[in-house]
C-alpha cells in the first residue's frame, strides 16, 4: 500500500487531516458535490467560522486531499479522486 518514504508521509498527513471531525465531514460533503466554494460549505456545515473553515481548507489541501480552482476572487474546492482512492477509499463509497 504505502510504497516509498514520500507516500508514508503524504499518507500521515491525511490520514491527522481527517482525524479532525470537521475536515472529515467537509471531505465527505465535497465528494458528494464537487467545486463548492467556502460559503457553500460553511452553509452545509453547522456553526462553523469563516476563518476555522479557511483553516480546515487548507490543511486539507496542503495534503493533497483537496483541489482547489480559482475564479476570479473565488476558490472552488472538489476531492481529489485518486488520492481519496489510495489513501481513503471510504470517502468515495
Amino acid at each position: 500500500m504505502v510504497e516509498d518514504q514520500a507516500d508514508m508521509r503524504q499518507a500521515v498527513k491525511i490520514y491527522k487531516a481527517l482525524g479532525e471531525p470537521t475536515r472529515l465531514k467537509i471531505a465527505m460533503i465535497l465528494t458528494e458535490e464537487r467545486n463548492l466554494c467556502c460559503t457553500d460549505i460553511k452553509c452545509k456545515l453547522e456553526s462553523v467560522a469563516g476563518s476555522t473553515l479557511s483553516h480546515h481548507l487548507k490543511q486539507l489541501t496542503d495534503c493533497g486531499l483537496l483541489d482547489l480552482r480559482k475564479d476570479g476572487t473565488y476558490i472552488y474546492y472538489s476531492v481529489n479522486r485518486e488520492v481519496a482512492r489510495k489513501y481513503a477509499p471510504y470517502l468515495l463509497e
